[in-house]
């Protein structure tokens, strides 16, 4: 093999490896996008801020059943002091392509007990188009030990 068609292959190798780092890379980074949009939407919630929680999750407003489960859970849950996120079950693993599921989240607010809701989750897209999140709908208060309904 001639020395010229070596480095061919050897700069086709390496562009092919960049290419596949490049989208490994930005499927593992939806994991993270979905925990900041989870962490956001907590922290309003624990403002009292049902606006920036409506916000937060794709067509509450328009939906009168998701503004009042939001308005009920923001009254409920408004607590003053900082959010810690306990415990973060993301809504679905690896994944090159969109998918939908469902996330469990227990955080603390200042001194408060635990508290755990869920969310369902969308991933949409695919690595080449770009992947986001949309967060579809938030559950009420469950139970510390208690798995996320499959509706609600």
């Amino acid at each position: 093999m001639r020395r010229s068609q070596l480095l061919a292959l050897i700069a086709l190798g390496v562009a092919l490896f960049l290419f596949i780092s490049a989208v490994l890379a930005r499927a593992f980074s939806v994991d993270g996008a979905e925990r900041s949009a989870i962490t956001a939407l907590v922290q309003a919630e624990a403002r009292g801020d049902a606006a920036g929680v409506m916000d937060r999750i794709t067509n509450c407003a328009a939906q009168p059943s998701c503004r009042a489960r939001v308005n009920s859970d923001v009254t409920a849950l408004r607590r003053t002091g900082s959010v810690a996120i306990l415990a973060l079950d993301t809504s679905s693993g690896f994944s090159l392509t969109g998918s939908t599921g469902t996330a469990r989240v227990a955080f603390t607010v200042g001194s408060s007990l635990p508290i755990v809701q869920c969310l369902r989750v969308r991933r949409a897209g695919n690595v080449l188009s770009g992947l986001r999140v949309e967060l579809l709908e938030l559950s009420a208060r469950i139970p510390s030990n208690a798995d996320c309904p499959a509706r609600f």
